[in-house]
């Protein structure tokens, strides 16, 4: 009777050990985006963007979206028939509205790289980026190599520029920030030596504030911005890319850059960073 008992314990033990097992194969197998036809019939997409990063995602006075990527947001959703819903998102959190299937699209300055691609589906891009640094004019940084010991340089989680000095420069210390807002703040307080960040921004933030100079224009390797859908979301990324090849035949980010970057950056900058998209 006794050992019957035990043999029951164990089979018991194991049934429910394989119910568990099965039970969490199905949540992580659960689909958690929408695809394309889910999207086009509940007539509204919803897109993650900045909404403190100008000019490319940004509120204005009026308490409306504008920018770069609000351009590119609309005319997305004019080409799929459906209304956007703007979710306003933070650096560090565009990977996890994909993962949890908060947001349908994130077009919010996303730099493509390897470790991402893992966790999200890129699709064709459509702007060149690298790093930079900006300071101010009382102490330019023109080098990594100016940086002395104490030094603090001010990042913002999430991004690739905290990415690149936690691996290549272990040594500096950095000042880590949610929002580019606070980031700005930082600097313009004199809490660091400098800022790094996209080159597209620091570049922005010097051309609109006096006293600060872009030392660093470019910090690392050239990368790609890119609009990214959810990982298996191959729908709604199939026709991401046909939409996006469409726009890149008739100069469609040209357009943009006219309309919502050529006051920041000028006429200069507009090849250097532009990319019309192709077929891959």
């Amino acid at each position: 009777m006794k050992n019957t008992l035990i043999k029951m314990t164990v089979l018991l033990a194991v049934l429910t050990m394989v119910f568990a097992l099965t039970a969490c194969g199905k949540k992580a197998d659960k689909k958690v985006y929408r695809n394309l036809k889910e999207i086009q019939e509940s007539g509204e997409i919803n897109i993650g963007v900045f909404s403190d990063k100008s000019p490319f995602g940004y509120v204005d006075e009026n308490g409306e979206y504008q920018g770069y990527d609000i351009y590119l947001a609309e005319r997305l959703a004019k080409e799929l028939n459906v209304k956007v819903n703007y979710i306003s998102t933070e650096a560090a959190n565009r990977v996890e509205y994909l993962e949890t299937g908060k947001v349908d699209i994130i077009l919010a300055n996303f730099t493509v790289t390897d470790e991402r691609a893992e966790k999200v589906d890129f699709a064709h891009p459509y702007m060149n980026v690298s790093l930079g640094v900006v300071s101010p004019d009382s102490r330019v940084i023109k080098d990594v190599k100016d940086l002395k010991a104490d030094d603090e340089v001010i990042v913002i989680s999430g991004t690739t520029a905290e990415t690149y000095f936690t691996e290549n420069f272990p040594d500096v210390k950095l000042q880590k920030y949610d929002t580019y807002a606070n980031a700005k703040n930082a600097l313009e307080n004199g809490n660091a030596c400098c800022w790094a960040n996209d080159n597209t921004e620091v570049i922005a933030f010097a051309n609109e504030n006096k006293g600060y100079t872009v030392g660093i224009p470019e910090l690392g390797s050239q990368d790609k911005i890119a609009p990214a859908v959810s990982k298996g979301n191959t729908t709604l990324l199939e026709v991401l890319n046909v939409e996006l090849e469409k726009l890149g035949e008739e100069k469609f980010f040209h357009e943009a850059y006219e309309a919502t970057l050529l006051d920041t950056y000028g006429k200069d900058y507009e090849e250097e960073l532009v990319v019309e998209p192709t077929a891959e």
